[in-house]
């Protein structure tokens, strides 16, 4: 992966392979980047579009996502949230062609603009979200954990981007696994909030949607992005590329 003016990533060996460690099965690779796709493009379509077709005063009214809670907040606060659905959206959109293989070997100049432009969208969106976190609908909770996914986002990221300007392709790879579970922190809160609603609407008690979704909810602004760095992180080792160890 390249994002700077180097064009060491086409010839670079993969980490696993010099290492000695065996690559994962190309079938499951291939499915699982498929997946990451098709779902990263679902919610980037899904999120985005209905802001670029109506006021957030209309959508509001009709009950669209989070238009009821951004609705009247000062301006700054609203342009911050439109700034970071479309820019969140374009990430979503990019984000999985800085993992396709082909691109990367076959087209490095079309992957490093890509890459320019995923990591400026990430910067872009995570200080948007810092400004909208203290307004989110979660309360201190989606305080903290959103702002915390926002200041780890913008972090990543630049950590990313210093890697491969020192030519550091391996590390520059582990960055950008770790930034783009954050990214895809997008996609993992719609299906938390999804698998938590099915929860409290098991046989065995009464099911009212609002108050179940305003439960749900509570619990995804850290739900939606631990657990994707930690699967990062796996499969960092499992690349042989450099991780964290944990202390012994």
């Amino acid at each position: 992966m390249s994002i700077g003016n180097r064009t060491t990533t086409a010839a670079a060996p993969e980490p696993s392979a010099s290492k000695g460690k065996p690559a994962p099965p190309a079938v499951a690779t291939r499915a699982g980047w498929t997946w990451l796709l098709l779902s990263s493009l679902a919610i980037a379509v899904y999120a985005v579009v209905p802001y670029l077709t109506a006021s957030l005063a209309a959508l509001s009214e009709d009950g669209v996502g989070l238009a009821s809670n951004y609705d009247g907040r000062p301006w700054f606060v609203q342009l911050a949230f439109m700034v970071h659905v479309v820019a969140g959206g374009v990430a979503l959109v990019v984000g999985p062609l800085q993992f396709w293989r082909g691109l990367r070997s076959r087209h490095p100049r079309v992957h490093r603009w890509t890459g320019r432009a995923y990591l400026v969208a990430v910067l872009i969106a995570g200080v948007a979200a810092l400004v909208m976190a203290p307004f989110n609908s979660a309360g201190f909770v989606g305080f903290f954990g959103f702002g915390a996914l926002a200041v780890l986002w913008i972090a990543t990221g630049l950590r990313a981007y210093r890697a491969i300007r020192a030519g550091d392709v391996a590390s520059h790879r582990a960055w950008m696994m770790r930034n783009f579970a954050l990214t895809y922190a997008a996609v993992t809160l719609r299906l938390w909030i999804g698998v938590l609603l099915g929860v409290q609407a098991l046989p065995g008690g009464e099911f009212e949607f609002e108050a179940a979704f305003e439960n749900a909810y509570a619990a995804v602004p850290f739900l939606c992005w631990i657990p994707n760095l930690i699967v990062a992180e796996w499969l960092i080792r499992r690349r042989g590329l450099p991780s964290y160890a944990l202390p012994k």
